[in-house]
Order: structure tokens, then C-alpha cells, then sequence
């Protein structure tokens, strides 16, 4: 989504205020518009830190495009069952992430949309990935763009520019240290909705990431479990940051991306289950804008988060 797309659920930067002296950095790309934001004494060496992230996101563009015609996506969706393909790391971890997601959620979130990733075999030491069934075709974008954010923050960090946040869309943010002088990137949860967005709630972020879905209200996102349309209108998940090294396994390693996953997910999800996930996932938050149960009701924001310690 675009920064001026109203009909979604957003995560808007500034809601506190603009951070004096933070540059800001954009790019086109996946179909939305990423961001850097950065407080760095020398403006020239944080814009050439910013464009180095970028490339990092076209980079990963072109493996995970299912619409680029030899990007690893696109070879994976052309397999016949017994046929394998060699892919990047960084595909093969994303699709990692999904196939976790995919077992957290109760395949609510799942990037075959019901063809069978479960018939998808992973090969971590070879970079391969062999169809065990025809027809299986994914889509990574619930997940690619976040993926793309976390990236752009290691690659900050390689350039030893560690007060910055990024994101992709508003929808996947990811914060690192904090400006100099606050407790954190200021932001605010913004319901779905065309004109002025409503403001639901205001975050300090640092060491964090969060993602936004919804749609605007008669809109539908359907269950890939059942073809149904979902009752939700916006869900918002945060997530700590922790190093990538934890593992797919564990939600946390790649953080927006995981938090981009369940922010679709808890799209789909009754609460009950929103609040089972959050219990299995240290530090996860996540905020529900449910439909009202009757005209002239207000939609009603819960928020949920897994219990200290």
C-alpha cells in the first residue's frame, strides 16, 4: 500500500511529533513505497546507508516476485511434483517463516492460499525446494515485504546508523535504537477508512516491529481454511526485534516479518485463538478492530498481549 491509501489499516510515523534532525529517505518497490528514517550527524553518509538498504529490497524483489518470470517464486510455482529448484537463502527463509506461521496459525495464514504448501519440501543444506504434488503455487508477498524491512534494518546497522526506523507501506515498520533525547520512534495506530483516519492508539517504538492489515468496512479478506469473508476490520501486531539467528522456528527471528504473517492471520482468527497465539509468543501484542455485532454500534479495539514473564 501507498502512504496515501486510506482504505487500509496503517502504522503512521510522527504521531508524537516530528524527531528533529532525522532525515528521511524513500523508494519505490513490491508495489508500495519504503522509507528510511535516521538521525546521523552526517546527512550524505545516511543517505548512501539508506540507498545501500534499497538495493537490499530490489535485490529481494526480483527472487520473490511470482510476477518476475525467472525469480525463485515464479520456478517454485512452475514445479510438477518430483521437480526441484535451487532458490536464495533468502527465499528459502521466508519460506521457513511461512511454513511456521503456517503451523502457528492454525493455517490461517498460509502463502499457497489452500494449493498445498504442506507438499513443499525444504532442503536447507542443498537451497532447494522439490513439489511432492502438481498445482501447488505460493504468493510470499504476506510476508516478503516485511522480510524486506527487517533487511533494511541489518543493513543500517552495517553501516553503523543504529538510530533509524524503517518500513514499508506504513503497514510493516521496524524501529531500532531510539532518537537521541526519547524513549522511542513515535507511531500511531490509524483505522481503516477513506478521508481522515481515525487515530486508535499512540506507540513509542524501539527495538520493535509492527504490522497493520485491514480493509475498509464492507471490504473482505477471506479465510483460505473455508472461502469465508472474516468479521475483522484491522488488526495491528508488535513484536521485540531479536537477532535473526533465533530461527523461523521461533516468531521473533526476522521480526516484521513474522508480524506481517500474523497481523493477516489474526485477520482470520476468533479472538480466543488471537489470545492463544499471543500466549505461545514472548512479548507479541496485538490490537483487534472488530466489526460491531449490530448497526449503530462502534467497532470495538481489543488489545491483547502475551503475559509477563
Amino acid at each position: 500500500m501507498t502512504p496515501d491509501d486510506g482504505g487500509r489499516a496503517t502504522l503512521d510515523v510522527g504521531g508524537g511529533g516530528p524527531v528533529p534532525g532525522a532525515h528521511r529517505f524513500s523508494h519505490t518497490a513490491m508495489a508500495t513505497v519504503f522509507e528510511v528514517h535516521c538521525v546521523h550527524a552526517e546527512a550524505r553518509y545516511a543517505g548512501q546507508a539508506a540507498h545501500a538498504a534499497f538495493d537490499e529490497v530490489d535485490r529481494l524483489e526480483r527472487e520473490l516476485s511470482r510476477f518476475t518470470g525467472n525469480s525463485d517464486v515464479a520456478r517454485i510455482n512452475g514445479l510438477a511434483a518430483g521437480e526441484s529448484t535451487r532458490v536464495s537463502p533468502s527465499t528459502l527463509e521466508c519460506l521457513e517463516i511461512a511454513r511456521a506461521l503456517f503451523d502457528l496459525t492454525n493455517r490461517a495464514f498460509d502463502v499457497s492460499i489452500g494449493s498445498g504448501l504442506e507438499s513443499l519440501d525444504l532442503d536447507p543444506d542443498a537451497f532447494a525446494v522439490r513439489a511432492g504434488a502438481d498445482g501447488v503455487r505460493i504468493d510470499l508477498g504476506g510476508i516478503g515485504k516485511g522480510y524486506a524491512v527487517d533487511r533494511m534494518g541489518e543493513v543500517m546497522e552495517e553501516w553503523e546508523v543504529p538510530c533509524v526506523l524503517v518500513h514499508g507501506g506504513f503497514s510493516s515498520v521496524l524501529a531500532l535504537e531510539a532518537p537521541p533525547d526519547r524513549g522511542g520512534w513515535p507511531l500511531t495506530l490509524s483505522a481503516p477508512g477513506p478521508g481522515p483516519q481515525e487515530v486508535l492508539a499512540r506507540v513509542s517504538a524501539r527495538q520493535v516491529a509492527f504490522s497493520a492489515s485491514g480493509t475498509q468496512k464492507g471490504a473482505h479478506i477471506v479465510d483460505p481454511r473455508t472461502g469465508r469473508p472474516v468479521r475483522e476490520r484491522a488488526a495491528w501486531v508488535s513484536l521485540p526485534r531479536v537477532d535473526p539467528g533465533a530461527g523461523a522456528q521461533s516468531p521473533g527471528g526476522r521480526s516484521a516479518a513474522v508480524a506481517e504473517g500474523l497481523s493477516t492471520a489474526f485477520m482470520i482468527l476468533p479472538l480466543e485463538e488471537v489470545a492463544a497465539v499471543c500466549e505461545r509468543c514472548p512479548g507479541l501484542e496485538a490490537w483487534l478492530l472488530r466489526e460491531p455485532a449490530e448497526e449503530g454500534r462502534a467497532a470495538a479495539l481489543v488489545h491483547l498481549l502475551a503475559p509477563a514473564g
